[in-house]
C-alpha cells in the first residue's frame, strides 16, 4: 500500500522557511545599515582606490571634509581631484608597492577642499585582493592631522624663537640625552667644532669631542648623568693653534624623577684668565719689588711659623730691644735644646759661650745696638746647648720695624757651622802644609833652573869650543892633503867633519829645546794663512828643481799665540814633509784645518812621503830619536820634539797617522780664544818670521 503524500505538510514548511529567511535578511540588512552608518559617520575618512587611483568608495565623513556630494565622487573622480597632482609619482609608487606587498607606510598628504582650502591628512592604506590573491583596490584611512600640524608649527616657531635667542647668546649651549646623542646645539657651540647647529643634532658625544679630551670630561659626564651638577674649568686648543679657557657646566635634566639627559653650558673665560694672569704677574712683580726694597722678611707670625719650625741646621727666635726672648720656635728648641718655657723672657746671653776669646764676636749688648742701628748685624762664635755642649754658629740679627719705623724687636737666625768650622780648620792646616811644600818645591825648581842655566852655559861654551877646534883642524888637514891619493884618509876626514857638524846641530837643538821650556809666550792674534805663505815661500827657495804640489786651504783661521814659535813649529813639520817626499817624483804636501767638536781648531800637515811604522814609533817626539837612518835622510831628530814643545806651550797637542810607503799626516790642535777673524797683517811681516 502506497503511502500517500500529504500536501498539508509541504504547505506548512514553506511559510516557516520564508519567515526565517525574512528574519535573517532583516537582521543582515540592519547589521549592514549599522556597518554602513559606522563607515559613513566614522570620525575619520575612509577611501577605496582602484589600481588607477580612481575613487571606488568614500565615506560621508571624508565627503564632508572635501565638500563633495557622493554622487559626484564614487566612480567619477580620481584621488588627484583633492590631492596635488605633483604627488602623482609618489602615489603611483605606493599603489604598486601596496599591490605587491599588501601594505605601505603611512604618508602625510596635503588635501584640497572644494572651496580651495587645505588641510593635512595622514593616509594609511591596506590592500584588498580576490580569492586568487589578485589586487582589487586599496582601503585607505584618512585622519585629519591639521591640529597636530598646527601644534608642530607652533612648536617649530617656538623652537625657532628659542634658537634665535640661544644663537645670540655668546655662551655655548647644548643638550645631550642619556645616550649622549646631541638633541640641541646653538650656533656658538656648533661653530666651535666647525659644524652647523643642524649637523650637531643626532651625533654622539664621541664624534664631537676629540679623543684626547674624552678621558678628562667623561667622569664629569658620568657624574652629571647620575644626578650631580658639574662645574669645572678647562683649557682647549683652538683650530688656529691658540689656547682658550672655558668654564663648563653639566646640568642634569630630571624628568619624572629620572635623568633623561644633560644640559651643557660653556662660558669663554679666556679674557678673565688673561686678566688674572696679568694681575698675578703684576702681583709677583710687586712682591719682588717689595722683597728687594725691604729687609723685613716676616710679614706675619702665622705665615712663616711652619717654615721656621721645619728648618734643620738653622733656627730662628725673636728678642726685644733689651735682648729678652719673646718667641722661641721649635727649630730653636731643636738646635739649642732649651724648651719654650725655659727661654721665654730670658736674656739670649744664656745661649752664648763665655770663652769666645780670639773670635770675631763683640760684646752681646753692643751687637744688639749695632743690629738696631744698622738694621742687621752678623756674628760668629760658640753657642751653648741645654746639655752644656757647644757648637760653632753664625748668627744674623735683624731689626724688625713697622712702616712708621717703630722697632718691634729683633729676629735671630742661627746656623750650626760646626762642620764648616772643622773643615775650615782642616783646610787652613792643609793650606799651610801646601804653602810649605810649594815653597820647598819652588826652591827646588829655582835650584834646578840654576843648574839648567849652568848646563846650558857649559854646553854653549865648554862643549862648542872643542867642536869648533875639531872642525878647524879637520879643515886644515883637508887643505893640506889637497888632492892626496890616500882616499881612505880623505874619507875619514869627511866622516869626522860630518860628525862634528851633526853634533854641533844636536847641541843647538838641545839648547833650543831647553830655551822653549823657559821662554815666555807672547800671545797675540796670528793669521795662519799669511804665516804659512812665508814658510812655504822659504821652503820653495830651498827646493828649486823639485816637483812639489803645495795645497794650502784659503780659509785658515786666525789663532792666538806666539807668531815666532808657531812659525818655527810649522817650519819643522813642513820641512819634514819636504825631506821625506824627496824620493817621490811628484811630491804632494797639504795643509788644512777643521773645527774641533770639543773646542778649538785641529790642523793637519799631510804628505805622500815614505811614511814609517807608527807601532814602532814610541819615541816619535823624543829628542834625537829618528825613524829613518841618517844615511837615507839627513837630520838630527830634534824637529818633532821642538814642534811638540811649542804646540804644548800653546795649550794644544800633536799626534801622527802614518804607515810605511803611504805618506804621513801630522795633526795638532790650538785652543779657540775668540780670535778676531779679519785682522790685517802684511805678508812681508809673516814672511820675515820664517827666515
Amino acid at each position: 500500500m502506497e503511502t500517500p503524500v500529504s500536501p498539508e505538510r509541504t504547505d506548512t514548511a514553506h511559510p516557516d522557511l520564508e519567515r526565517l529567511v525574512t528574519l535573517r535578511t532583516r537582521e543582515l540588512e540592519q547589521a549592514l545599515a549599522r556597518a554602513q552608518s559606522l563607515y559613513d559617520q566614522a570620525p575619520c575618512g575612509y577611501l577605496s582606490l582602484d589600481p588607477d587611483l580612481r575613487v571606488v568608495n568614500i565615506n560621508h565623513t571624508l565627503l564632508k571634509w572635501l565638500g563633495l556630494p557622493g554622487e559626484e565622487a564614487i566612480g567619477k573622480i580620481d584621488v588627484f581631484s583633492f590631492v596635488d597632482p605633483s604627488a602623482r609619482q609618489v602615489l603611483q609608487s605606493r599603489m604598486q608597492a601596496l599591490a605587491h606587498t599588501g601594505h605601505t607606510d603611512p604618508m602625510e598628504i596635503e588635501v584640497r577642499r572644494r572651496d580651495g582650502s587645505h588641510f593635512h591628512a595622514l593616509f594609511s592604506s591596506t590592500a584588498v585582493t580576490d580569492e586568487q590573491g589578485l589586487f582589487l583596490y586599496s582601503n585607505t584611512t584618512v585622519v585629519d592631522i591639521s591640529e597636530r600640524k598646527a601644534v608642530e608649527q607652533r612648536v617649530a616657531a617656538h623652537d625657532g624663537f628659542l634658537r634665535s635667542i640661544t644663537d645670540r647668546i655668546p655662551s655655548h649651549l647644548a643638550y645631550y640625552d642619556k645616550d649622549l646623542i646631541c638633541r640641541f646645539a646653538n650656533t656658538a657651540h656648533a661653530s666651535r667644532y666647525g659644524k652647523l647647529a643642524s649637523e650637531m643634532v643626532g651625533t654622539h658625544l664621541s664624534q664631537v669631542v676629540s679623543e684626547d679630551q674624552l678621558p678628562e670630561i667623561l667622569p664629569h659626564v658620568a657624574d652629571a648623568l647620575s644626578g650631580q651638577s658639574q662645574t669645572f674649568e678647562a683649557e682647549r686648543l683652538e683650530d688656529d693653534g691658540s689656547r682658550s679657557f672655558y668654564e663648563i657646566h653639566y646640568i642634569p635634566d630630571f624628568q619624572h624623577g629620572a635623568v633623561e639627559g644633560i644640559f651643557i653650558e660653556l662660558h669663554d673665560i679666556s679674557e678673565r684668565k688673561r686678566t688674572e694672569e696679568f694681575v698675578l704677574e703684576a702681583n709677583r712683580d710687586l712682591e719682588e719689588r717689595v722683597r728687594e726694597r725691604s729687609a723685613e722678611l716676616f710679614q706675619s707670625e702665622q705665615r712663616y711659623r711652619l717654615m721656621v719650625d721645619a728648618i734643620q741646621d738653622h733656627c730662628i727666635y725673636f728678642v726685644d730691644a733689651e735682648g729678652a726672648v719673646t718667641e722661641w720656635t721649635e727649630s730653636a728648641q731643636r738646635l739649642h735644646g732649651h724648651t719654650r718655657s725655659q727661654m721665654l723672657g730670658k736674656p739670649y746671653l744664656q745661649l752664648l759661650a763665655v770663652d769666645n776669646a780670639g773670635e770675631d764676636e763683640v760684646d752681646p749688648a753692643q751687637v744688639l745696638r749695632l743690629a738696631t742701628a744698622h738694621g742687621q748685624w752678623e756674628t760668629r762664635g760658640w753657642r751653648l746647648r741645654d746639655d752644656g755642649s757647644r757648637f760653632w754658629a753664625h748668627t744674623v740679627l735683624t731689626a724688625l720695624r713697622t712702616e712708621a719705623g717703630e722697632l718691634q724687636g729683633l729676629s735671630c737666625i742661627t746656623r750650626d757651622m760646626t762642620a764648616a768650622k772643622s773643615l775650615e780648620d782642616v783646610m787652613n792646616d792643609l793650606n799651610r802644609e801646601l804653602e810649605k811644600r810649594v815653597a820647598e818645591r819652588t826652591q827646588q825648581l829655582v835650584a834646578a833652573n840654576k843648574d839648567l842655566d849652568v848646563f846650558s852655559h857649559m854646553v854653549s861654551h865648554d862643549l862648542r869650543a872643542p867642536l869648533r877646534h875639531i872642525g878647524s883642524f879637520v879643515s886644515l888637514l883637508q887643505e893640506q892633503m889637497g888632492e892626496s891619493k890616500d882616499t881612505l884618509a880623505l874619507q875619514y876626514l869627511n866622516s869626522i867633519a860630518k860628525a862634528s857638524k851633526r853634533m854641533s846641530h844636536m847641541i843647538e837643538g838641545l839648547l833650543e829645546y831647553a830655551r822653549l821650556g823657559r821662554v815666555a809666550i807672547e800671545s797675540q792674534p796670528v793669521p795662519l794663512a799669511t804665516l804659512l805663505d812665508g814658510v812655504v815661500a822659504h821652503l820653495k827657495q830651498e827646493t828649486l828643481g823639485r816637483s812639489i804640489e803645495w795645497v794650502i786651504e784659503d780659509d785658515l783661521p786666525v789663532v792666538r799665540g806666539d807668531a815666532m814659535l808657531l812659525a818655527q813649529a810649522l817650519g819643522n813639520l813642513l820641512g819634514n814633509s819636504v825631506k821625506y817626499t824627496r824620493t817621490r817624483e811628484h811630491a804632494h804636501i797639504e795643509v788644512g784645518w777643521k773645527v774641533n767638536p770639543v773646542g778649538g781648531r785641529t790642523f793637519y800637515v799631510n804628505d805622500n812621503g815614505v811614511g814609517f811604522d807608527l807601532e814602532k814609533a814610541h819615541n816619535l817626539f823624543v829628542m834625537f830619536q829618528r825613524q829613518h837612518h841618517s844615511m837615507d835622510f839627513e837630520g838630527t831628530g830634534t824637529g818633532l820634539a821642538l814642534s811638540q814643545r811649542i804646540i804644548e806651550r800653546h795649550g794644544g797637542r800633536i799626534w801622527a797617522e802614518t804607515a810605511p810607503g803611504e805618506g804621513c799626516t801630522f795633526y795638532f790642535t790650538l785652543p779657540f780664544d775668540k780670535v778676531e777673524p779679519d785682522l790685517d797683517f802684511p805678508k812681508s811681516a809673516m814672511a820675515e818670521l820664517t827666515i
